[in-house]
């Protein structure tokens, strides 16, 4: 799903997701009330405020993983449990103020580094200990552009529902 090497189309397609991804997200923010934020997208889903919190959570260890893999050589890095996260106090925090700066800063320098990085530095690779495989930054792109993208969608549901 997620190559090691991109294209030139897909690594420009990609970073223009991951740039896009904090306008995008305050955007639909607007749309959704209070209470369709503390909901759950589906049963036994995450609340729309954990999904904005994890996406602070999940895309500051995104960045972080660019820059260990591009500052060593295929470092190691940990995995985390993204439920345990996500129920931590805080996780339904009904102020997304802070996660929703942290998107924006984080994107702003994780595409600033994108535009900084050549060929090789993209194949550069890190070893991800909790799925025991090493991981091209090509790929981390591709697979972070997608779970923007993916985690946008559960909130989508949650503004659609109010419709219906």
């Amino acid at each position: 799903m997620h190559p090691q090497i991109l294209t030139s189309a897909q690594f420009t397609r990609c970073r223009n997701e991951i740039a896009a991804l904090p306008d995008e997200l305050e955007s639909l923010l607007q749309t959704l009330a209070p209470h369709q934020l503390a909901q759950p997208y589906r049963p036994r889903g995450w609340t729309g405020l954990q999904v904005v919190h994890h996406l602070a959570d999940s895309h500051m260890h995104a960045l972080l993983r660019v820059k260990w893999a591009l500052a060593e050589n295929n470092p190691t890095i940990m995995g985390y449990d993204q439920d345990a996260w996500a129920a931590l106090p805080g996780a339904n925090d009904p102020d997304l103020h802070l996660s929703l700066a942290v998107i924006k800063a984080v994107h702003a320098k994780w595409v600033h580094q994108l535009d900084a990085m050549n060929p090789t530095d993209r194949a550069r690779s890190y070893y991800h200990q909790g799925y025991k495989e090493t991981r091209s930054l090509d790929f981390t792109m591709s697979l972070y552009a997608w779970h923007g993208k993916h985690h946008l969608g559960h909130l989508q549901l949650l503004a659609a529902a109010a419709v219906h």
